[in-house]
């Protein structure tokens, strides 16, 4: 029966996405590190004799271990709870807590986690301590996509979300990003009438961003990065231009 009607579910997902259809997203994915594309990626540039490797929220909870994919490194699984796949128990908000000082990775990688960080900010200042210079941060997380996990469910993130994350000031260099998975959505019969059973468009369930530290850096202060970093220069659309 939940077969069934999940595949009814899905024949309906078909003629609501019609108006979509036709519509070019705005958006682009990442070159190299969108959802069906990272784990290999990654593994095929990190998966090396002398590697160290990281991934936050490690645990085996989907079915998916990524350990065996990095058989020549070595790898460290963290997470907030012990279980299949998990090496150290910790909180990520303290992630630099739990290792030796000096401990320094080549890759510290996290999937679907970002959106559980009460304060994702001070996560990436956690990371940033614990990558080498000319080490590589990997995220992908969600820009739209159910509430689940509540209320540990805090934010979504756009691409820019997580550039603003992990920024020049703190010493990363982009090297992609982006967001893929197109969602076609509406509101709903419990929305406000006039919003109703309108379309939403421009909506994309995974967000991604693949930087590298360049540096190191000392008493890091939120307040000094500068917007130009993270928006190459653009600005907010004036009241009198179209928004993208």
């Amino acid at each position: 029966m939940k077969k069934l009607l999940r595949e009814l579910a899905r024949g309906f997902g078909v003629v609501s996405a019609v108006p979509f259809m036709f519509r070019k997203e705005k958006i682009r994915p990442p070159k190299s590190v969108a959802h069906s594309q990272w784990v290999g990626n990654l593994a095929k540039q990190f998966n090396k004799d002398g590697m160290q490797i990281l991934e936050i929220g490690s645990r085996n909870v989907t079915g998916t271990n990524l350990r065996a994919k990095f058989p020549r490194a070595s790898y460290v699984g963290f997470d907030f709870y012990a279980g299949e796949n998990v090496d150290v128990v910790g909180d990520a908000h303290r992630l630099s807590s739990y290792f030796d000082t000096g401990r320094k990775f080549d890759l510290i990688f996290s999937s679907a986690v970002f959106e559980h960080l009460y304060m994702p900010w001070v996560v990436a200042l956690e990371i940033h301590k614990l990558l080498k210079i000319g080490g590589h941060v990997f995220v992908e997380t969600h820009f739209s996509y159910s509430s689940h996990e509540r209320p540990w469910h805090f934010f979504q993130f756009s691409d820019m979300g997580l550039r603003a994350l992990f920024n020049d000031s703190l010493g990363f260099e982009l090297i992609d990003s982006g967001m893929c998975n197109p969602i076609s959505g509406y509101f709903g019969h419990r929305a406000d009438r006039w919003l109703r059973y309108t379309p939403v468009a421009e909506l994309y369930c995974h967000s991604a961003i693949f930087c590298k530290k360049r540096c190191e850096v000392g008493d890091f202060d939120w307040s000094s990065v500068a917007i130009d970093e993270i928006v190459d220069g653009a600005r907010y659309p004036k009241p009198d231009e179209p928004a993208v």
